[in-house]
């Protein structure tokens, strides 16, 4: 296993990272600055979209452009104009709130959940945006949402609120996007000052999670056990997600400047999308938002 810098943009807030195996081309996104990046699998062919607004996820759509999660609310971006519609806000009334990570179901559904800024109040939920555009609420109570992925039968959603120290697991009905019986799936190592930030599931049906501002990155097993730490070039990782052509390649956001003073800093890699070659495992194919 080798990790490479596969490009040094420094995003403030990198998160993200999606692959997508129609177009063969890797997004991911800068949430504080507001933009939207996309890259060939070995970093080529770099461009950028500028958003009016934060942004926490976002999904490409079958019909082409894609969802976001923006500071304020769900819309859809056309990449050819640049513009950005409204499709909702689920939360008109809580300012000190934005949306954060989302990704999209086996069925064409996007979930995203919100957070507080301050990352000290359990403001927030999680939402699914459902393809007829009708919003729906599934989880309150969350201070950060984050790490939303299916297990690759996708009949179970897992998701964290990253300072609860806790990887929950939930029974996924696909035919109505409802989730239920929520457990938790792995109890996450805070010791090394790090909370549970973006996940992905692969191939085997194990687990990644980012562990930021501890500069980790760990596999969980079915039953939750831990399988494997990678020990990562910069403390603040954000996110994960396979891709490439064999979808062997699992990419990691960083971001270069933490959103609040008492977390720590990095050195020159900061702000850096990395590539991990070599780990023996394939992803799953994401999927597009079918709204």
């Amino acid at each position: 296993m080798h990790i490479e810098i596969l490009v040094d943009v420094k995003t403030t807030l990198g998160e993200g990272p999606l692959w997508d195996v129609d177009e063969q081309r890797l997004y991911w996104i800068d949430s504080a600055d507001g933009r939207i990046f996309r890259c060939t699998a070995d970093g080529r062919e770099v461009r950028a979209w500028d958003l009016p607004q934060k942004i926490g996820s976002m999904a490409l759509r079958k019909q082409g452009g894609a969802v976001l999660s923006l500071e304020r609310g769900f819309h859809f971006l056309d990449f050819g104009t640049g513009e950005v519609d409204l499709i909702v806000d689920p939360e008109p009334d809580k300012p000190a709130n934005r949306l954060n990570d989302g990704k999209v179901d086996r069925q064409g559904r996007f979930l995203a959940g919100s957070m507080d800024t301050n990352e000290d109040g359990p403001n927030g939920a999680l939402y699914r945006l459902d393809p007829d555009l009708s919003l729906h609420t599934l989880e309150r109570g969350i201070v950060v949402s984050n790490g939303p992925c299916w297990s690759p039968d996708g009949n179970t959603f897992y998701f964290n609120d990253t300072w609860s120290g806790e990887v929950w697991a939930y029974d996924y009905d696909q035919q109505t996007g409802k989730v239920s019986n929520r457990r938790t799936h792995a109890r996450v190592d805070m010791s090394g000052g790090g909370g549970a930030d973006g996940s992905t599931v692969d191939a085997e049906g194990y687990l990644w999670n980012a562990l930021v501002y501890d500069g980790k990155l760990v596999r969980y097993a079915p039953d939750g056990s831990v399988d494997r730490v990678i020990e990562m070039p910069v403390k603040k990782v954000t996110s994960v997600m396979f891709g490439g052509p064999d979808l062997d390649v699992l990419y990691v956001t960083s971001m270069a400047r933490p959103p609040l003073p008492r977390f720590p800093g990095d050195g020159v890699a900061r702000g850096s999308l990395f590539a991990l070659h070599g780990l023996g495992v394939r992803g799953v194919p994401e999927n597009r938002f079918a709204g």
